[in-house]
């Protein structure tokens, strides 16, 4: 699979937002069709929103994201409002899907 860049209009532009690398492992990596894409956002809830929009809005794609655990760096966003965690240029946003077993 490869990386995409994400041109999203409807977003922020690039002289706005911070660029931020999304990576997906597993079944969110096979929902994304990609190993990874760049998109702009602000925090954490603009760039899953750019990112459902990027994928026309496939359900299958979003019910992933939605259910993912999702790292910003090596940090958990955990429980946190997704509003207010605030992203910078740079920043990697891990994707990480429920996983069988234990």
């Amino acid at each position: 699979m490869a990386h995409r860049a994400v041109d999203d209009q409807q977003n922020q532009t690039a002289s706005e937002s911070p660029r931020v690398t999304v990576r997906y492992w597993a079944a969110a990596r096979a929902a994304a069709g990609v190993d990874e894409e760049t998109i702009f956002g602000r925090n954490v809830a603009e760039v899953l929103t750019a990112a459902v929009r990027a994928h026309d809005g496939d359900l299958r794609f979003e019910r992933v994201l939605r259910l993912s655990s999702i790292l910003v760096g090596e940090a958990p966003v955990g429980t946190r409002e997704l509003e207010t965690v605030v992203v910078e240029s740079g920043d990697v946003l891990e994707i990480l899907p429920p996983f069988a077993g234990g």
